[in-house]
């Protein structure tokens, strides 16, 4: 038996939106999307190397306000490229934790946080 990687599924309400925050933002690509019928609500994967993202405006899919942690290589990099955005409706800032990582949270613009990680070398 082997269990696999997991990929979430976090609930938008406005594709603009969320393609501004996602793609423009945070440089995830959109690999497809999907509705049974135009008007429907949308449904669409996103993806940056290995993180691999579901966004859906379903309401049974999920709950806004998720929480969730993506482990990253070289947070301060992904740090300066968000930064230099400029970005009106995020501004993050790296904190190191007492647990021994140094964490980056963004919240999209439906209340799902995001928390990029890194374990501090020591």
């Amino acid at each position: 038996m082997k269990i696999h990687r997991t990929t979430p599924i976090l609930r938008i309400f406005d594709e603009a939106k969320a393609r501004e925050f996602y793609v423009d933002f945070l440089g995830f690509k959109v690999d497809w999307d999907h509705r049974f019928e135009p008007g429907l609500p949308l449904y669409l994967q996103v993806s940056r190397d290995g993180c691999i993202l579901n966004l859906s405006e379903h309401h049974g899919d999920c709950c806004p306000g998720s929480a969730m942690r993506i482990e990253v290589d070289g947070i301060d990099e992904l740090h300066a490229e968000l930064t230099v955005k400029q970005y009106p409706y995020a501004r993050p800032t790296l904190d190191d934790t007492p647990w021994g990582t140094r964490d980056m949270s963004v919240t999209d613009p439906f209340g799902n946080r995001l928390t990029f990680t890194t374990a501090i070398s020591t």
